[in-house]
């Protein structure tokens, strides 16, 4: 068979069936990364009614960030089963278990009662969102030609900037019911959640046409997958020096940009939060009957196009690290999205003072933080072999949850007994300004990380201590 030209269109090296593979993957991903931003964005309103005080209580702030920690140590958990399960029993397989498992526990978030089930379901949502990169990324990277590889995994990641917009188009559906009084008042955050249990319909088309990529059926039937218990996997990927140096370098890239997006990132929410509120309170106009409520309104309108500006940036982010990666190197296109992220990042909490300056640093901090998304997709999967590729992709990414979740119970620590004592916002801006350090930590593994560019995937046979 002749090899395609190098000017062929990447996407020209797809059959229908690969097609299928990238959108049943990429929607797997997509509904889960909706999942995560719907649990953004009602955590605040939900702990508020089953707490029974105000949003902006820093009570409720503050076991919002607890329970995100519990929602992250959940997904770092799911991560590590689902990607050794996904080595031992197939991707396609795995694939759908998860999907099932963080729809099913998103939809009983709908019937919390307390702060505390509500934290459970959102752990054990955890446990299936945490699978869902490992597999997806494993089944696209073993199934698309090497040709059309880095591209279909970077349009991965650029996708689900589509998943957290739609997470955000359907609450302020979901505020325009409840403000006509269609719903219960303060009830939208349960209908978010039921909103996420619809992924369980794709199980109905990935356990009936999708299959297990042909390299990982070839592993199963010469009996060269990793034998014993669920964890064997780990025991061969520490075994071989070469794939226990690529899994300390793959975990410490994607715990990075883990924490800079979990640990900080998603935390400007909450800054915006406290800034455009003294912003408009400082603006109401004359003879405006409820002073209060136009100030709510004016905020969220703001946060809103906040969000949408920052998604932009997010997928223009992705695009472009995409780009780099498949025209210069991987480690040089890391390089420039973990230094962004670290400046653009630090500066974005230094000087947002207004919705005017959310409107162009969010972009910006989105481009930054969410480009390196891109590469752990594209980069991961090239550190390991076919047999061990779910167990060290899952590995590396989800790790990175366990220290986003540290990094959340610090960032909490510090906003309330090191920086609490001064005035809102500034616990909010300084302790994201000092956890900024953890880019660093990237940068400097980059010093030893390998160049894939250019390379095919790792075979069985460089399996060799």
């Amino acid at each position: 068979m002749t090899a395609p030209s190098s000017s062929t269109p990447w996407w020209r090296l797809l059959t229908g069936y690969h097609w299928f593979v990238f959108i049943v993957a990429s929607a797997a991903w997509f509904f889960d990364c909706l999942d995560q931003r719907l649990f953004s964005l009602a955590r605040n309103p939900a702990l508020a009614e089953l707490m029974q005080k105000t949003v902006s209580d820093p009570g409720v702030q503050n076991f919002g960030k607890e329970v995100t920690a519990w929602f992250l140590i959940g997904w770092g958990i799911g991560g590590m089963i689902f990607g050794s399960l996904g080595d031992k029993y197939g991707r396609a397989k795995m694939l759908t278990v998860t999907i099932l498992i963080y729809s099913g526990f998103t939809g009983l978030s709908f019937f919390s009662h307390s702060a505390l089930d509500f934290t459970i379901c959102r752990f054990l949502t955890g446990l299936g969102v945490g699978g869902v990169f490992g597999l997806a990324v494993a089944l696209i990277a073993e199934t698309v030609p090497s040709g059309a590889r880095a591209q279909s995994l970077g349009l991965l990641q650029v996708l689900t900037t589509v998943g957290n917009v739609g997470a955000v188009l359907a609450w302020k559906g979901i505020t325009l019911l409840d403000k006509a009084g269609n719903i219960r008042p303060g009830s939208g955050w349960r209908w978010m959640f039921l909103i996420g249990a619809v992924p369980a319909l794709m199980v109905i088309f990935t356990g009936k046409y999708l299959r297990e990529p042909e390299a990982w059926l070839r592993l199963k039937e010469s009996g060269r997958l990793a034998q014993g218990g669920i964890f064997a996997p780990y025991g061969s990927l520490l075994a071989a020096a070469r794939w226990r140096k690529n899994l300390v370098i793959g975990a410490l890239l994607a715990s990075t940009g883990v924490v800079g997006l979990w640990g900080i990132g998603e935390y400007a929410v909450d800054l915006q939060s406290s800034v455009f509120s003294s912003f408009f309170n400082a603006s109401v106009p004359a003879g405006v009957p409820d002073a209060a409520k136009w100030v709510k309104g004016q905020v969220d309108d703001a946060k809103f196009w906040a969000f949408l500006w920052q998604m932009l940036g997010a997928a223009a982010g992705m695009w472009a690290f995409t780009r780099v990666a498949g025209a210069v190197s991987r480690r040089f296109a890391f390089f420039a999205g973990f230094g962004a992220a670290m400046i653009v990042t630090f500066l974005v909490y230094l000087k947002m003072n207004s919705p005017q300056d959310a409107y162009w640093m969010m972009p910006l901090m989105g481009a930054a933080q969410f480009g390196v998304f891109a590469g752990f997709a594209i980069y991961l999967p090239e550190l390991f072999p076919s047999r061990l590729r779910s167990t060290g992709v899952s590995f590396c990414y989800n790790l990175g949850r366990f220290a986003a979740a540290a990094g959340s119970f610090y960032s909490s620590e510090l906003s309330q007994n090191v920086y609490g004592h001064f005035e809102k916002p500034l616990p909010y801006r300084y302790s994201a300004m000092t956890m900024c350090a953890i880019f660093l930590v990237g940068l400097v593994t980059l010093l030893f990380a390998p160049e894939t560019r250019g390379q095919p995937l790792p075979e069985e046979e460089a399996d060799a201590v």
